[in-house]
């Protein structure tokens, strides 16, 4: 599919291709030492997560999304790096800052971009929003406007996984705010008890809405907490993508050999407020600057540039395909349909409802 964005036309490669071409380069997971090949895919998948937010905030601007944008500006390290070892086969849970996990497990932007315009060919036929994304297909179990609401929903599909004697794994993936709600602790002393496979992956990015992670939690390591379940805890720079990288795929292969849930801390910082319209007044501009020069896109650059020897001139022209990929997603979901009235009632019950064997309670007149 073809889309003209001004003069020039960009090509919407097919999703199931692009991912395909994408796992040919990831190779083997195991290896300690990433290729350069790796490193410029990861950089490629970090750069449109990036582009993907800020059209979302572009289209927000215009009032043209439905619902609070939340962004995953500045995190995108921790999605990619983590999501390049898993499969389709493998399940991940996420939160209300959920784009960059659909976009680094291999979501539809177009469907993306749909469902945060309110169009009938988004994820949830524009009935969702940005908080409510779900891909059965690649193991996307839904992103989740409550805090902590993921946590136990992860516990559940790993008790199914168990239960299906597989190798595949859940990733559970929940901010540091939600690691003081009683699902967190519920939910992972249910996974540590049960030793189900799960992993689950805290991006503190230091703030749950405007509260400091500092001045609701005294430890200094969330991943301290793992003790307390007889489980192994761990932390992370969330900006490096290496790092992010090598630890998970440590993590993931303890996991799959049955090892029980590991609990992961991904140090990161949300670059942009909490949602689009947040005045940020709970934190300063020295503080916002002082992380933004840990930037995990400008990470991966010096690398690419120090190391595999690649070329400001070769990451702009990375940069400018993203973008233009993206903006093409976007420009074509706008031209959708938006639901029709007669819809609304629909998707509300299982259409099986009204043969429901339980209903046996009715025949014996109670």
């Amino acid at each position: 599919m073809k889309v003209k964005i001004g003069v020039a036309t960009i090509k919407l490669q097919d999703n199931s291709r692009r991912r395909q071409s994408e796992r040919r380069i990831l190779g083997d997971m195991n290896q300690k030492v990433l290729s350069k090949e790796q490193l410029i895919e990861f950089y490629r998948k970090m750069v449109r997560i990036r582009a993907f937010e800020n059209e979302a905030i572009e289209l927000a601007k215009m009032n043209l999304t439905r619902a609070a944008v939340h962004t995953y500006n500045g995190e995108e390290a921790i999605a990619v790096g983590i999501c390049a070892h898993l499969s389709d086969q493998d399940y991940i849970t996420s939160t209300h800052r959920g784009h960059g996990h659909c976009i680094a497990k291999g979501a539809d932007m177009k469907k993306m971009f749909a469902e945060l315009m309110a169009r009938e060919t988004g994820y949830c036929k524009g009935k969702g929003g940005s908080m409510h994304i779900a891909d059965m297909s690649i193991g996307m179990l839904g992103a989740n406007g409550i805090v902590g609401g993921g946590i136990p929903i992860a516990v559940g599909a790993g008790f199914a996984l168990k239960y299906q004697h597989t190798k595949n794994i859940v990733v559970c993936f929940f901010g540091d705010g939600a690691a003081n709600e009683g699902t967190f602790h519920e939910s992972i002393n249910m996974a540590a008890v049960m030793n189900l496979p799960v992993i689950f992956v805290c991006e503190n990015n230091q703030y749950a809405i405007s509260t400091s992670q500092k001045k609701s939690c005294k430890a200094k390591k969330l991943s301290d907490r793992a003790i307390g379940y007889g489980i192994e805890g761990v932390t992370i720079d969330g900006n490096d993508i290496e790092a992010v990288y090598q630890s998970f795929g440590e993590a993931a292969q303890k996991v799959r050999n049955g090892n029980g849930p590991i609990l992961m801390e991904m140090k990161t910082y949300r670059m942009a407020g909490h949602y689009y319209g947040d005045n940020e007044n709970y934190r300063t501009r020295e503080e916002v600057a002082e992380w933004k020069k840990r930037c995990p896109i400008k990470h991966l650059e010096e690398i690419l540039e120090k190391t595999c020897k690649v070329s400001q001139d070769e990451l702009k022209r990375m940069q400018k395909e993203e973008e233009e990929f993206v903006l093409a997603a976007s420009e074509s979901a706008k031209k959708e349909k938006e639901p029709s009235p007669q819809d609304l009632k629909n998707d509300l019950y299982d259409e099986t409802y009204a043969d429901i064997s339980w209903k046996i309670y009715e025949n014996q007149g109670r």
